[in-house]
């Protein structure tokens, strides 16, 4: 079609110089030569003018068309974008959307309800065993008779067996809800039972008498202050201070620690405030119970505190224990995807081997593992398929930091420098000290502090905050 057009508009330009230089000769009366002259410069003007217009015309064009591509291109880029920002959501969506969660959920309960019954079964398993090493192989068939008996099951339900009531009621191990009648041999507590132990706990938190201590965590080789680790210290009645590891196992087997995490988390806020006002790159670990996850009564008000503190996501994080992270079922995993749906991170210490899975620790919200130095110098007969020297790098590719605890010696920060370790923690560094009931100030609505006569630190990091240095 373009060269049909062209071959027309060259035959009329043609004509037209033609026109020109006959009407010259016939009108103007000029020569052949004269007129021809005429016709070639019409021509040549003609076809100029042809060529710039046609020129002109297709700049036009083009410019249109890249504008075209641009607009384009302009909204291919939108979409692509919007593409990828939901992939990015389908990732982190916790398990995969609330669809696939609502499809995981029944299948997860079952799962916990399996998991229950093959504990029970091994309980059983190990209650004969026990029995067969206590008797002897000569009372083989008095343990078969005192074994479990198969009941039938019909459409309607079992069919109860009235042959051997004695031998099944033998067979169910007795639930033992009483505490620990025997007195402690070591310790703090040497000398009282678990039951005047919880009394002796149960007494501290209902007169407030759980201290909130800090340990900084250091930011190696640089050593400065980027985290602090909240730990309760409780004090009985004639003042003595009793460490965590007295109280917190059997304070939680008594089903005080949800009462005692709700405690520790809101003095923590408290802190936390406090500390963002003198440095806003500042953040604080709160060590929290696995049993305040399934509370009924505690854990909805936690959650609801949680959200209403949703600003301090970035600085406050929640450490669970690793044997918390195992034993975790739905229920617990439910309440920390609640909490995780709201921004907040957790940290896991108290770390006994190094068999975990990164991705696993990164998809539970996982962003810190604090490791015992010992641990990852191999001065513990532990074994993983993590070597020590990969372990930081292999976390921090999914967004996970590890931090080294419990460091008392230069050299040992010395050989952790060579396993890329970025965060260290012990009493090299700083022991825990006592908040000053200053920082506490405002909770007496819920827990108020008890004061401390005590003198401020010269090496506190952070003046006016911490108190005397601890001595336990």
């Amino acid at each position: 079609m373009l060269r049909i057009t062209a071959i027309f508009i060259a035959v009329c330009v043609v004509l037209i110089a033609a026109s020109l230089g006959a009407l010259v000769y016939l009108v103007l009366g000029l020569s052949v030569a004269e007129s021809g002259i005429v016709a070639l410069a019409a021509l040549t003007a003609l076809a100029l003018y042809n060529t710039l217009s046609t020129r002109v015309r297709d700049r036009t064009d083009v410019g249109e068309q890249i504008a075209d591509l641009s607009r384009g291109t302009a909204d291919l880029a939108k979409q692509v974008a919007e593409l990828g920002r939901r992939v990015v959501a389908l990732e982190n969506e916790p398990s995969g959307g609330p669809k696939v969660r609502g499809m995981n959920d029944p299948l997860a309960v079952e799962i916990g309800e399996l998991g229950g019954l093959l504990r029970q079964l091994a309980e059983t398993v190990a209650m004969h065993e026990a029995r067969l090493a206590a008797t002897g192989p000569g009372s083989f068939a008095a343990s078969v008779s005192a074994a479990p008996q198969l009941v039938p099951l019909t459409p309607s339900g079992p069919v109860a067996d009235t042959s051997a009531p004695a031998a099944v009621a033998a067979a169910e191990p007795a639930a033992d809800t009483k505490p620990d009648t025997r007195p402690l041999t070591t310790g703090i507590f040497k000398g009282k039972t678990e039951e005047d132990i919880v009394a002796i706990i149960r007494s501290a938190v209902d007169a407030n008498r759980i201290d909130l201590y800090l340990q900084p965590i250091l930011t190696l080789p640089q050593r400065k202050v980027r985290y602090y680790e909240a730990m309760t210290r409780l004090r009985t009645e004639d003042g003595t201070l009793v460490l965590p590891g007295d109280f917190l196992g059997i304070a939680e087997r008594a089903g005080l620690m949800p009462k005692i995490d709700n405690l520790l988390l809101f003095r923590c806020v408290q802190v936390l405030r406090r500390l963002l006002m003198k440095n806003r790159e500042i953040g604080l670990f709160c060590n929290i119970s696995g049993t305040t996850l399934n509370d009924p009564v505690i854990f909805p008000q936690f959650l609801q505190f949680m959200e209403a503190n949703r600003a301090l996501t970035p600085s406050l994080t929640l450490e669970f224990t690793q044997d918390s992270f195992r034993a975790m079922g739905p229920l617990e995993s439910e309440s920390l995807a609640s909490l995780r749906e709201l921004g907040f991170r957790f940290s896991m210490d108290h770390v006994k081997d190094l068999e975990f899975g990164p991705r696993d620790l990164s998809e539970r919200g996982i962003r810190f593992v604090k490791v015992p130095a010992a641990l990852l110098l191999n001065r513990t007969p532990e074994t993983a398929d993590i070597h020590t020297a990969d372990l930081s790098d292999l976390l921090g590719r999914h967004g996970i930091s590890l931090v080294a605890e419990r460091i008392e010696t230069e050299a040992v920060v010395v050989d952790l420098l060579d396993y890329d370790v970025r965060f260290g923690q012990g009493f090299l560094f700083s022991p825990p000290r006592p908040v000053r009931a200053e920082a506490l100030q405002g909770v007496g609505d819920r827990n108020d502090v008890v004061a401390r006569d005590t003198a401020p630190d010269p090496r506190d990091v952070v003046p006016g905050l911490l108190g005397a240095r601890a001595t336990g």
